[in-house]
């Protein structure tokens, strides 16, 4: 069964991504939040800025909200409530917030609600879409088991970039046909070639279910300078009968491990683990007293390269020598 690892707050994503910009007159406020949240870090500020304007049913705003539940950032970490605030965009037709919905539904367990939101995504290149969705069909978890398909979607979310993606691909090779592999190969070509096809300009609320659709809201195109969060799931661990794989990646002892930060509450410091704990799949924690405080250290790692590179992201985030 495929284990679904998120990264907490963004993708975990405890990842920082920029809001989205509305393109608004200058004094515009969801611009005004934006450059508290980019500029300053003055993220209470921002969610002050963004949450009128959502209320109003601005659907960046509300897509921002979303961003700020989801990260933690000027508001207590709330799942729920980003997905609700990713819901309200989505339905106006926002790109991002439809990609993030689709994914949050899915971190939250509604499998079955995820799986349209997901494939839309997932038409128009979305490489997380993609990896999740073909996950889920490799699996048979959401929806009818599927083997090409799920081949053929992570194909696609691999050669986007994805290294889960990769790392999944070359676990499905050690259960798929040649001839169901080849089969995932024509279909992922085919899947990139519509989506290379030019696709006409519509509004926001053009990709909306049908019986669903809103008037779309007014005064906002598609934002610029909005890399969504990036829920990042681990690489699956498909399941035919009595079989488990390990993982493709070896984890090596080299010395080093991140310290993700110290608390003056241990549960603080649990809590975050928590959060973040499906980043560092294989990985253990320590919960390491020294004084009053408490420190999350995470290891192994390799070398002082490989550490800092899993810091991407986090903060506070630092390798340091065990």
């Amino acid at each position: 069964m495929i284990k679904s690892v998120w990264l907490a707050a963004a993708a975990g994503t405890v990842l920082l991504m920029s809001p989205a910009l509305a393109q608004n007159a200058p004094e515009d406020p969801v611009k005004a939040g934006v450059e508290a949240w980019d500029q300053r870090g003055d993220y209470k500020t921002a969610v002050a800025l963004w949450r009128p304007e959502a209320l109003k049913g601005n659907p960046d705003a509300q897509f921002n909200m979303g961003q700020a539940y989801k990260l933690g950032r000027g508001v207590t970490t709330d799942l729920n409530q980003a997905e609700e605030w990713y819901r309200k965009a989505a339905m106006q037709g926002h790109p991002q917030a439809q990609d993030n919905y689709g994914l949050m539904l899915f971190q939250n367990g509604k499998r079955t609600q995820a799986v349209e939101w997901l494939q839309r995504s997932a038409t128009r290149g979305e490489a997380r879409a993609q990896f999740v969705l073909g996950t889920m069909y490799f699996n048979g978890d959401g929806v009818e088991r599927d083997w090409v398909r799920a081949y053929a979607l992570t194909v696609r979310a691999s050669q986007s970039g994805l290294p889960q993606a990769s790392t999944a691909l070359a676990q499905m090779d050690r259960y798929i046909s040649l001839s169901e592999r080849q089969q995932g190969l024509t279909l992922a070509r085919q899947y990139e070639e519509a989506a290379n096809r030019p696709q006409p300009i519509t509004d926001y609320a053009s990709n909306i279910p049908p019986g669903t659709r809103p008037a779309p809201a007014t005064g906002t195109r598609p934002p610029r300078n909005t890399p969504a969060p990036r829920p990042t799931p681990a690489a699956p661990k498909p399941t035919p009968p009595a079989t488990e794989v390990a993982s493709a990646t070896p984890i090596r002892e080299g010395g080093w491990r991140l310290q993700l930060g110290a608390f003056g509450d241990p549960n603080n410091a649990r809590k975050l683990w928590s959060q973040v704990s499906g980043r560092f799949p294989g990985r253990q924690v320590s919960f390491v007293k020294t004084g009053n405080l408490t420190k999350v250290l995470v290891g192994p790692f390799a070398s002082r390269a490989e550490a800092a590179g899993s810091c991407r992201g986090l903060s506070p985030c630092v390798a340091v020598p065990k």
